[in-house]
């Protein structure tokens, strides 16, 4: 008798906005459970409550500890989970609820930026052979050396949901969203931004780390090392829609896939003559004031370009007076990546930088990775690049 497919599910908080929406949800994993797949569904916090918790905190405390944040930040995807287990229960379906260290999520000790160490889902598994669907609570862990909650960061819940599925050696994970798919560019600026079908998942890794928000990059980046395969896509759409996410994409063509941006980044100036030194002064002055920790974009000529989620650079700009031997040169600044299918070639660099040139646009910075080409220029010119852009990608 073979195995019952397990199938790893990730809910967006925007599918989660409303106890309708919730219901909504538990239907269509409903209908999953009962077709006799075993149904792992990792939530989101409805809406925007992450958000809404983030403000709370800052209303109470001009500097919350992040041990605190991480207590508070935890209790969003505890809701989404016990409602939607309530929703499934009230259906017919036999479900429970655990938190992410209920189901064994074990991280580093960090506070707000956590990483996954292991996962021991020993209660998933026994709740899986029971018949029940397992309803995971994403975005959190505990720490086994300080035995503290912990949170993975912005868009957590798809790490915890794809490493859940590493463990569960399931058929796929599905990242459901409000969204149909990973787009060419962002479809809020470029409304006639294609939905891309197939990608792999160094491309994939490529465009998060670029600024692209559908995924987490921690999560492509466990996906890619324990070959979990992605599909990612509306909660009500059918898997034949969507973009699925491999080893391999369909796609063997050399051509521009995917316009993305980071809408804010900060430009540092480091007395560090290295990227490892600079990143050890930035991570004191992090410890120091409690701050999360950013992306750090790019290094050169002793300078740190910054990105990530708008609370950490706020933070850091709010005590940008001590960064001590780092100093905060600007603030208006934003970055485009044109990412490929392969490694650019240097004719498509020339291409990106004339479409610039014709634009009118001046890059503070230009480099280039494995797979994209980036600039960094006035956060005033993002529109009409990626605008002007956009047409270099193929429909």
């Amino acid at each position: 008798m073979t195995a019952p497919q397990v199938i790893v599910q990730k809910y967006g908080g925007s599918t989660l906005e409303t106890p309708e929406k919730i219901q909504a949800v538990a239907q269509k994993i409903a209908e999953l459970s009962r077709s006799g797949v075993q149904v792992v569904a990792a939530v989101s916090a409805m809406g925007k409550t992450t958000n809404q918790l983030i403000d709370l905190a800052h209303q109470v405390s001009k500097t919350p500890s992040r041990r605190e944040l991480d207590m508070l930040l935890s209790t969003g995807e505890r809701v989404s989970m016990a409602l939607m287990s309530m929703a499934l229960q009230d259906l017919g379906i036999s479900a429970i609820s655990f938190t992410g260290s209920q189901a064994g999520i074990l991280t580093t000790d960090s506070h707000i930026n956590a990483q996954i160490l292991d996962v021991k889902a020993f209660r998933v598994e026994e709740a899986l052979a029971l018949g029940k669907v397992v309803v995971l609570a994403g975005f959190q862990g505990v720490s086994p050396k300080t035995k503290e909650i912990t949170t993975l960061g912005r868009g957590g819940t798809d790490t915890t949901a794809v490493a859940m599925a590493a463990y569960l050696k399931a058929s796929r994970c599905e990242i459901l969203k409000d969204v149909d798919g990973i787009y060419s560019a962002d479809p809020k600026l470029i409304s006639h931004a294609q939905v891309i079908r197939s990608l792999n998942y160094q491309q994939m890794l490529e465009m998060t780390l670029a600024g692209a928000q559908v995924l987490h990059s921690r999560s492509v980046e466990m996906a890619q090392e324990k070959n979990v395969p992605l599909w990612i896509g509306p909660a009500h759409s059918k898997l034949t829609d969507g973009t699925r996410i491999q080893s391999e994409s369909s796609d063997k063509s050399d051509q521009a896939l995917g316009l993305n941006s980071h809408p804010r980044v900060l430009q540092i100036r480091t007395q560090a003559s290295s990227k490892a030194e600079a990143e050890r002064d930035l991570n004191v002055f992090l410890d120091q004031f409690e701050i999360g920790c950013p992306q750090i974009f790019y290094f050169q000529d002793q300078t740190l370009w910054l990105a990530g989620p708008q609370e950490i650079l706020s933070a850091i700009e709010k005590n940008k007076d001590h960064l001590s031997s780092l100093t905060l040169i600007a603030n208006e600044f934003c970055s485009v990546s044109l990412t490929y299918s392969t490694a650019p070639s240097p004719n498509q660099m020339t291409l990106f930088q004339n479409k610039l040139k014709e634009l009118q646009i001046t890059a503070l910075q230009t480099w280039s990775s494995s797979l994209s080409h980036h600039v960094i220029l006035k956060n005033s010119d993002r529109k009409q690049a990626l605008l002007g852009l956009h047409p270099l990608i193929k429909a």
